[in-house]
């Protein structure tokens, strides 16, 4: 028989994680339940998405903010001039409280009109209307106020520069520049908070004569206190746990991968793939926001999740190769193209296909099916991902 089914995926649900949990058995748990009560078969190359929420939480990869502020003050004197943080109180506001708590002072360099993920202090209309030029204007928070009068975000209704301001309390100067540099203008000692142009800014930094240069990912990438930690990303990631306490993102995935894999495949006699995800790499085409504010998208996955699709146009050779054939000819057609496609895409045939990663897509996917809300399935199961009209 024909199948009539792509790609399927599902949330699974599972329960409450706690630190220490055994999360290995508990994924395989869950996926068995879903397996038996809703009758799925399980079949080679099946993907098993796991949220990195839940992986940190029983790593018990958590930090209280004294632990930061400790490592801040092991790295810098008496004050600290932050570049580019993102506007964020889930993600940014007791980073930067922990920063408050280990200097006598603080600069806060914003970027504008709006931060990299896509938050706007003003929208680009109210900017339009005035002569500020973003690329090269540095303005002060008086100057700010002077010309756009409020910064209250859109959907939130937040203003982040009182908030980051308050935060600090009494210790924080607020800057506006696109042009990091310009922080050299108040402090040599930075604390770079970008997320995925973070390189570049270091670089700029060090070679404009910073002093000392450290960025998100080089706070707490090793516990403090035995706090919890990550070696390669640090702070970024990281969420707000409680007032006083932060959510790191979880460490070691690669390892944890690959021990659920190894534990399905025992139990189910299936090949499957592996990963943990973290945000999606999807922008809101109401907000405008991205949604990747972690830095990456998947932080350990099996290696049978690595690389990019290879996959043709559908369309383009349907609408083309194809289009003087009748319908049986040319569905005869279009999987014997498939079958014998290049195992690298290198025609136009396979242009506007995402040349993404393939754990980008996937992650991507799994985010929007477990959100962040209420659904209780921090456990994806995805089944003919890697199927095509052919099969």
């Amino acid at each position: 028989m024909e199948r009539n089914v792509g790609v399927v995926v599902r949330g699974i649900r599972g329960p409450i994680i706690r630190p220490g949990d055994d999360l290995v058995s508990i994924v395989v748990d869950s996926i068995s339940k879903a397996v038996e009560s809703d009758n799925i078969s399980l079949k080679d190359n099946d993907i098993i998405g796991i949220t990195e929420a839940v992986v940190a939480k029983a790593q018990n990869n958590f930090a209280m903010l004294e632990d930061i502020a400790e490592d801040i003050k092991s790295k810098y004197s008496n004050e600290v001039g932050i570049v580019f943080p993102i506007l964020s109180r889930n993600r940014f506001s007791n980073i930067l409280k922990s920063v408050s708590m280990g200097v006598d002072k603080v600069y806060i360099q914003l970027s504008y009109p709006g931060d990299e993920v896509g938050n706007k202090l003003i929208s680009e209309e109210k900017l339009d209307e005035t002569d500020i030029n973003p690329y090269s204007d540095i303005l002060t928070e008086e100057e700010f106020y002077n010309i756009f009068e409020t910064a209250k975000h859109e959907y939130t209704g937040v203003d982040y520069i009182q908030l980051y301001k308050s935060i600090c309390e009494g210790k924080a100067t607020i800057i506006f520049s696109n042009n990091p540099k310009t922080i050299l203008n108040y402090t040599k000692s930075v604390l770079v908070a970008d997320i995925h142009t973070r390189k570049r800014t270091k670089k700029v930094l060090k070679e404009a004569g910073a002093e000392i240069v450290y960025g998100l990912d080089d706070i707490l990438n090793k516990p403090v206190n035995n706090s919890g930690y990550n070696p390669d990303y640090g702070l970024l990631g990281s969420n707000l746990s409680s007032d006083d306490k932060l959510k790191l993102f979880p460490r070691d995935c690669d390892e944890f991968v690959n021990k659920v894999k190894k534990e399905i495949e025992k139990k189910f006699d299936v090949n499957v793939n592996v990963m943990v995800y973290g945000d999606g790499a999807f922008k809101d085409p109401t907000e405008g926001i991205w949604e990747l504010a972690d830095p990456v998208v998947s932080p350990g996955y099996t290696d049978g999740l690595k690389g990019t699709p290879n996959e043709i146009k559908f369309k383009f050779i349907a609408d083309n190769e194809l289009k003087d054939l009748s319908k049986e000819d040319a569905q005869m057609e279009m999987k014997n193209i498939i079958n014998n496609k290049p195992k690298v895409n290198t025609t136009f045939s396979s242009q506007g296909t995402t040349p993404r990663k393939i754990v980008d897509l996937l992650g991507s996917l799994c985010d929007l099916t477990s959100g962040s809300g209420d659904k209780g399935t921090p456990f994806i199961l995805v089944q003919g991902y890697f199927d095509n009209y052919a099969d």
